[in-house]
């Protein structure tokens, strides 16, 4: 059997059993090798050469790719830990909040509730898309923001699932279809660069055009979940949510939170001036808060490592995912699979697109993580593409839609774990039923039927 397919099948296996996916990528990878037939070690000739070089060589060498994606989403973290110690997320939900009450119980909302209900539902989605760019602060805004609201969508009697559908929306279709924040790293650094490596020629691809089409297909979901949803659903209002309504929330800071909004822009800025430049982006907004006095530098290295704690583990994710694809790549099994995959779909250019959008759907499911599903596809898909005659638009498109598919759904993605861990403070949240199956449903299953209908077109 082909050791890319049993390797990803092994790597597959054991992160659907809960072993972390980082030891389930190094696992497939050296399966993946063994049965390819390569040595783990180097082998050295007669002159003390490396004749042919071992797994572990490989892997190392392939850790190399993801350095600078990793570098950057560290940076990252730690820009998203300054805007959080500025004290700016924290005064917006504290503004919201002040608002609604106005002096009234925290469960009581005057008339108009229906207008309140959908300001509320467009706050945070706002929210949720800003947090990939504007102000990357990730899922980090929905512990701040979700559960001092809860007693007034209970009062609202507003479906749960619904909420977790736009906070999803918002988080996943902004990086798939924006180049900048996290959409830069998703789009530009990985699966461009990727895209790259597998040999492909890049220059003058739009993404954003490639990814319109996917993109309008998580919109169709997002106004299915408005549907499907609408109907009232009861909440008790219990302790937990009374404490948190009623937790106090630090009082605006002018000069704090103009730092905070010069920061973003510096950040925001460098993007647009350069390409691939989020790294020195979040570094330069990270030295205005050190250098406007909002950070002390007695303080500067504990915000630092904070956010570069927070993203690490997606980082070596990351890292590990590139590892993988050197190590298949290697073993030469990429294209008697292109070969193959061509003779079993026929020439079918329909078929095979549907069955590369499906695949990327399982991987991403199994390992939580659409920013690490790409480099582990992209030196398969590339070949196969090519040889299928799919234009480059269509390929990025096949790529990026395969990668985010399953990124909402997953039990293990920050998709669906960040609305849980805002929704469910009062345990009337399932995880599961109210957040996985539902964005499932209402996101995959669209991205699906546009990822291929843009890979038919393009």
């Amino acid at each position: 059997m082909n050791a890319v397919v049993i390797a990803v099948i092994v790597m597959l296996a054991l992160s659907l059993a809960r072993i972390h996916v980082v030891l389930s990528l190094v696992i497939g990878a050296f399966v993946g090798g063994l049965v390819a037939g390569m040595p783990v070690a180097d082998i050295a000739g007669a002159a003390g050469k490396v004749s042919q070089e071992g797994i572990i060589t490989v892997f190392q060498n392939g850790l190399a790719g993801g350095a600078k994606i990793a570098l950057s989403y560290a940076m990252l973290g730690a820009f998203a830990m300054a805007i959080t110690h500025s004290g700016l997320p924290q005064q917006l939900a504290g503004s919201i909040i002040r608002k609604l009450n106005s002096g009234n119980r925290p469960d009581h909302v005057n008339g108009g509730g229906a207008k309140i209900k959908w300001l509320l539902l467009g706050i945070l989605l706002v929210m949720g898309v800003m947090s990939q760019n504007v102000v990357p602060i990730h899922i980090a805004f929905i512990p701040m923001i979700v559960p001092p609201l809860l007693l007034v969508f209970n009062r609202l009697q507003v479906d749960r699932r619904l909420i977790a559908c736009v906070m999803t929306f918002g988080l996943v279709t902004t990086y798939m279809f924006l180049p900048y924040g996290f959409g830069a790293i998703f789009l530009n650094e990985i699966m461009l660069g990727n895209i790259r490596a597998a040999g492909m020629d890049t220059q003058g691809i739009n993404v954003m055009q490639a990814m319109a089409i996917p993109a309008l297909g998580m919109v169709v979901g997002l106004l299915l979940a408005f549907v499907h949803y609408r109907k009232p659903r009861f909440y008790q209002n219990n302790q937990v949510d009374m404490e948190n309504a009623n937790v106090e929330h630090p009082a605006p800071s002018p000069y704090r939170s103009l730092v905070a909004a010069i920061a973003i822009a510096v950040c925001f800025a460098i993007q647009l001036l350069y390409d691939e430049a989020l790294l020195l982006g979040a570094m330069l907004g990270f030295a205005v808060f050190m250098t406007l006095g909002v950070i002390k530098r007695s303080d500067a290295n504990d915000v630092f490592g904070a956010g570069i704690r927070m993203m690490a583990m997606v980082g070596f994710v990351m890292i590990a995912a590139q590892g993988f694809a050197a190590v298949m790549k290697a073993t030469g099994d990429i294209q008697p699979l292109v070969e193959g995959s061509m003779a079993m779909f026929g020439g079918s250019k329909g078929l095979a697109a549907f069955a590369m959008l499906v695949v990327g759907l399982l991987v991403t499911m199994g390992i939580g993580s659409s920013f690490s599903t790409l480099p582990i596809i992209t030196a398969i898909y590339v070949p196969l593409c090519l040889s299928l005659g799919f234009s480059p638009l269509a390929t990025v498109a096949i790529i990026g839609t395969a990668g985010a598919l399953g990124d909402a759904g997953s039990p293990a993605s920050d998709s669906t774990l960040g609305p849980t861990m805002g929704l469910n403070v009062d345990g009337q949240h399932d995880h599961i039923r109210d957040s996985v199956i539902p964005t499932f449903i209402h996101y995959n299953l669209p991205l699906l039927a546009a990822g291929w209908i843009a890979a038919m077109v393009l």
